[in-house]
């Protein structure tokens, strides 16, 4: 396939091989852009009528209360309907749906759609039996084991929201997010195993509880087997309720409206309160069950990997919820890319015949440090598709990627998309040219704009603030009590147009570059954090008087956090001070937010309206010019 054109593409251009375009769920990436492009509602529609419904829709799209858009509008349905009890009426029943590997690679767990159902209804029964009602909330705090794809679709199939919050945050972010989402229920385990160590879930759990008067019960699932503390009155280990009566037998798939609430996922703002994104049954089913067929070719003989923790909307998206919809068969494993050496994925890849490996620049990078070696010592010719997810790909790890893991025959889908947005927005498909480090064109039924600061559409090449100018299904639909923030923060700068918080740029192709953040977002390996939580958990330390935060580019991790600290009277900066306020920070908000490095100053350039600027920090620390210092305080 070529471009609409048909003109030769600019720049560096790999083109689909033509057995892949053969066999695509989507041959005609043309055809099909136009038919969503001239008629966004029948696209949807056609979509929607692929999965099954309780009640089918009145209304595919209502736009009568801008910017809250509603989807399915009168349908009735459940995620989990769709994700598990359908297929169990055909072959699929029987079908693995999900394989998962532990740390160490001595523990293999599988399940089938018939026994992930089993599973789900045993939590589901226990959760009920927790007291917890459709419209509560459940957080779910624990590590990449089979229990928390469990935990998720047993909220779901009952009416009940999950918060899922990464099992590698610490007491202050677990605590926040507990008491914003006012959770009756906490779902745990007694720790993770990280790189061979154990990380102490429960007694960060317990911490975080003690300021969290709606917490009710504590379920606690048997991962470690270390000692931890247990309340009686409170805290109830797992594998003794699952054996109790209560726990076995049906529980019935509640039929949700299309737009009840799902889930809630906190990520960070540029003000220092997470923002708990909101996505609902209807909408977000539809629109990740398209993008997961289309975007990545999903076959029934295919065996999907997305290398994301559950923790994280990627997660959430494209390794429980989408791949379930589509009945494909997932592959999740407990541990990282390079423990204990540097091949535990290639290991994986060859050990389970994974047809679709889905990652993040970040991880791709560190593993191209390691060289070629250790993927070259194994098998990964089942490969046919590479993605990648998290953060703008640099064109030389996009390339090294290409050619060593895909061995230069598996397309490489860069996906850009968001917590907020739920599904790919910009991606390519495997039938349309690739351009290393372009996520190419918008997905179908969305148009992209580039602007300037005055809401102009900018020339091609020149760089600007990337909005969408299409509602789409897995939108969220708010922010999770705070309706007049959701308006403020997306649709207030340039209204009627989502502003996505990232700067890009279009090439003549029409292709789409993303450059990175434009807010007090920096994203590290993927995970987005907020210059205002790094610097509270930095100003809590006795020691500081005040702090600032920046990323600045790291060739592994994308970015990496250096503070910027102002010490009270009485203290002077050291190293020893240095590494302690890093632990410091590492303990308040977990180890990935620890600032790679600490500048003790003696000022912090400011605005007259006291507002600390970190892009003048930023130009200084790259000896960048410091552009526009007018508003600074001398």
């Amino acid at each position: 396939m070529s471009n609409a054109s048909n003109q030769p593409l600019d720049g560096e251009v790999y083109y689909p091989d033509p057995s892949i375009v053969a066999n695509a769920n989507v041959r005609d990436w043309e055809a099909l852009a136009k038919f969503a492009h001239d008629d966004l509602e029948g696209f949807w529609a056609q979509r929607a009528e692929e999965l099954e419904w309780f009640r089918r829709w009145d209304k595919v799209l209502d736009d009568s209360n801008k910017p809250f858009y509603k989807w399915f509008v009168g349908g009735k349905t459940n995620i989990v309907h769709n994700a598990l009890d359908r297929h169990l009426k055909t072959w699929r029943k029987n079908k693995l749906a999900l394989i998962w590997e532990s740390e160490d690679g001595r523990d293999h767990r599988t399940y089938s759609y018939f026994s992930v159902n089993r599973e789900v209804n045993k939590w589901a029964n226990l959760i009920k039996a927790m007291g917890v009602q459709k419209g509560d909330r459940v957080t779910i705090y624990l590590p990449r084991i089979p229990e928390i794809v469990f935990a998720m679709l047993a909220c779901a199939k009952i009416g009940a929201v999950h918060s899922v919050v990464f099992a590698g945050f610490s007491v202050d972010a677990l605590q926040g997010r507990i008491e914003d989402s006012q959770s009756k229920l906490v779902i745990t385990a007694d720790g993770s195993w990280v790189n061979g160590k154990i990380f102490e879930l429960k007694k960060i759990v317990d911490e975080a509880v003690k300021r969290c008067p709606s917490v009710e019960n504590i379920i606690v699932v048997k991962r470690t087997g270390h000692e931890v503390n247990i309340d009686p009155a409170r805290d109830h280990w797992f594998h003794a309720l699952a054996a109790l009566p209560i726990a076995s037998g049906k529980c019935p798939t509640e039929p949700l409206d299309a737009e009840d609430p799902l889930y809630i996922l906190y990520t960070s703002g540029s003000t220092g309160k997470p923002k708990a994104i909101l996505h609902t049954h209807g909408g977000y089913m539809v629109g990740v069950y398209t993008t997961l067929k289309y975007v990545f070719d999903i076959k029934d003989e295919d065996r999907w990997w997305c290398t994301a923790d559950p923790g994280w909307v990627t997660g959430h998206s494209y390794l429980v919820y989408g791949p379930m919809l589509n009945g494909a068969t997932s592959f999740m494993f407990e541990g990282g890319p390079t423990y204990p050496y540097p091949n535990r994925w290639w290991q994986c890849v060859e050990r389970y015949g994974i047809t679709i490996l889905y990652t993040a620049p970040t991880a791709i990078r560190g593993l191209m440090r390691f060289g070629e070696a250790w993927p070259n010592k194994h098998d990964l010719s089942s490969l046919r598709l590479l993605g990648s997810v998290g953060e703008p790909i640099n064109p030389e790890a996009w390339k090294w990627y290409h050619r060593v893991i895909g061995k230069g025959r598996c397309p490489i889908m860069d996906t850009w998309w968001q917590t907020e947005t739920g599904m790919f927005m910009i991606t390519p498909t495997p039938v349309v040219p690739l351009k290393p480090g372009s996520g190419t064109r918008p997905f179908f039924g969305q148009e992209a704009e580039i602007l300037d600061e005055q809401g102009n559409p900018v020339p091609d090449g020149e760089e600007g603030y990337l909005v969408l100018k299409r509602p789409w299904p897995a939108m969220l639909r708010t922010i999770y009590g705070d309706d007049e923030r959701y308006v403020r923060q997306y649709w207030s700068k340039y209204p009627g147009k989502y502003l996505a918080g990232d700067s890009a740029r279009r090439d003549k192709d029409g292709y789409f570059w993303i450059i990175g953040r434009t807010d007090d977002v920096i994203k590290v390996s993927g995970h987005r954090l907020g210059t205002a939580e790094i610097e509270s958990a930095l100003v809590s330390h006795p020691a500081v008087a005040e702090a600032a935060a920046i990323g600045l580019p790291h060739e592994v991790k994308g970015n990496a956090i250096h503070a910027f600290v102002l010490l009270r009277a009485g203290h002077t900066g050291s190293l020893e001070l240095a590494e302690e306020l890093r632990q410091h920070v590492s303990q308040h908000l977990g180890p990935i937010a620890k600032p790679d490095e600490i500048k003790f100053v003696d000022k912090l350039p400011k605005t007259r309206s006291g507002k600390i600027m970190r892009r003048v920090l930023k130009a200084r620390a790259l000896g960048l010019p410091e552009g526009d210092t007018t508003t600074l305080e001398e």
